[in-house]
């Protein structure tokens, strides 16, 4: 249900863990590393995590969300290690039997992981300078 991963996102691959013949809707949900943050213009960046708390409160998230919403499947992974511009960050996959559900469900994930699991992000930016974001543990 949750995973973090070192390697590259394939979304074909990943969409084949929520496929079923019961449902008819499908959301997934793409993070994408960005060129700037907050003016800054952004060159890479690192994802760091606390893992096995990670695995352990991905998967939280993920059961509250078949448990919360009418869904069928749910997945998510967020990838760790060095990222470039464009690279896909995360990716959440919902299907039900019906859209409405999806589309709650996936925007109930993304908004819990983003909030509750220890993965972290260094920033690199052109100009030399680097940033721990929503990290306060790492700027400390």
């Amino acid at each position: 249900m949750f995973e973090l991963s070192h390697k590259p996102l394939d979304r074909n691959e990943l969409i084949k863990h929520c496929e079923d013949v019961y449902c008819g809707g499908f959301v997934s949900f793409e993070g994408w590393v960005r060129d700037h943050n907050h003016g800054q213009k952004v060159s890479h960046l690192i994802y760091e995590s606390y893992e096995v708390l990670a695995l352990s409160e991905g998967k939280k998230v993920l059961s509250e969300a078949l448990e919360k919403f009418a869904i069928h499947k749910a997945y998510c992974v967020h990838r760790l290690g060095q990222l470039e511009l464009q690279e896909m960050a995360i990716w959440v996959g919902v299907s039900a039997a019906h859209r409405d559900v999806a589309y709650q469900a996936s925007q109930y994930i993304i908004d819990e992981i983003k909030s509750r699991v220890p993965i972290w992000k260094k920033e690199f930016y052109t100009d030399g300078q680097i940033s721990w974001v929503n990290c306060p543990r790492c700027m400390a």
